[in-house]
């Protein structure tokens, strides 16, 4: 019973932490594209849960669309959801087993989307220098980042005092 007790105490302090997380992401994402209105999360939803809730609490007002992947083998079916659902842009998990930060899997999302003119956001700095257009959170140092080359290709602008990778 106390083991029970300390791995939901756990839990629930992971889940805080990727909560203020992606709250830095959220702000960033509101203020730097204020037009965004539809956010799109690419991961293993059961592995992710805690972190698809703390998105969808950071961007109060925005609908989240989840495209659930087991492997890279979804991933062709991922984009062809997302490009029927046109989201504003797309959240990239850190962890995520299949389409996280540093991934081929992310790399892939990544360049599609941006050639959609859609922009990919991350937490992490291995996630901004892979070319998602924005990244801040523990992964940049609290820093936020930006690829400018990236931001070009989606057509989308970058924030004043963003370091530029």
């Amino acid at each position: 019973m106390k083991l029970v007790t300390l791995l939901s105490a756990a839990a629930l302090m992971t889940t805080a932490l990727a909560a203020g997380e992606y709250d830095a992401l959220g702000k960033a994402v509101r203020s730097a594209w204020p037009s965004v209105s539809t956010v799109a999360v690419v991961c293993d939803s059961a592995a992710n849960k805690g972190a698809i809730d703390a998105i969808a609490g950071a961007m109060p007002g925005m609908k989240l669309i989840v495209v659930d992947v087991k492997g890279q083998q979804d991933m062709g079916k991922a984009l062809t959801t997302l490009g029927t659902r046109h989201p504003d842009a797309v959240v990239l998990v850190a962890g995520d087993k299949v389409a996280g930060d540093g991934t081929g899997a992310a790399a892939f999302l990544i360049q599609r989307m941006a050639a959609a003119k859609v922009p990919t956001v991350a937490t992490t700095e291995v996630g901004v220098r892979q070319g998602a257009v924005l990244g801040l959170g523990a992964g940049t140092g609290g820093k936020l980042l930006a690829n400018a080359k990236v931001a070009g290709v989606a057509g989308v602008t970058i924030p004043a005092g963003a370091s530029q990778i």
